[in-house]
């Protein structure tokens, strides 16, 4: 009799373990999906930024026809990507693509100076310093996620139960690269 009391005993606290380790990956997983919300938001102010920025610049620069095309068409992939991961890579070639439109914009010094421009561009560099900002959240809860993730004995249920890997936001490969200055 004793040892069917410790078998239920011993059943019930592996039982309790399961649930406490479910609801705290599902806890940590909202998390993730809550700061990805933060970050979604952020990306739409930059999203409806856009197309003045580079109505603005095309007035000035309306034979830089390639420029706009790239822009336009990386704002359009970041928009419809699907899950994260597919997120992450727009957005990094939509960062490259709007470098291309600055650049562009140095070599006209009367768009340089155009206050519509100026706002615009000061606009986006807040929405920039945002999405950075929430990125930054992001990959904190990305990370407090995988660690519970990837620690034992959560490792054992946690494939079973349907919990997957999240990708950190990263920045790509050639933002990564020293800055050249020549003088």
């Amino acid at each position: 009799m004793e040892w069917l009391l410790a078998i239920v005993v011993l059943v019930a606290v592996l039982a309790l373990w399961f649930v406490g380790v479910y609801n705290s990956l599902v806890a940590k997983r909202l998390s993730v999906e809550e700061q990805f919300s933060t970050i979604d938001t952020e990306l739409k102010k930059r999203y409806d930024l856009i197309p003045n920025l580079v109505e603005t610049v095309k007035g000035y620069a309306s034979h830089e026809k390639e420029v706009f095309e790239k822009v336009t068409q990386a704002r359009s992939q970041a928009m419809q990507a699907g899950n994260p991961e597919q997120r992450l890579a727009a957005e990094n070639m939509l960062t490259q693509s709007l470098k291309s439109l600055f650049a562009v914009a140095e070599n006209y010094p009367d768009l340089k100076a155009n206050e519509n421009f100026l706002q615009l561009q000061q606009t986006l560099s807040s929405v920039e310093e945002d999405i950075n900002v929430s990125r930054q959240g992001y990959n904190a809860v990305v990370k407090d996620y995988m660690t519970t993730l990837q620690t034992f004995p959560t490792v054992l249920i946690a494939g079973l139960l349907g919990f997957g890997a999240k990708a950190f936001f990263e920045i790509p490969e050639q933002e990564r690269e020293n800055v050249q200055v020549k003088f």
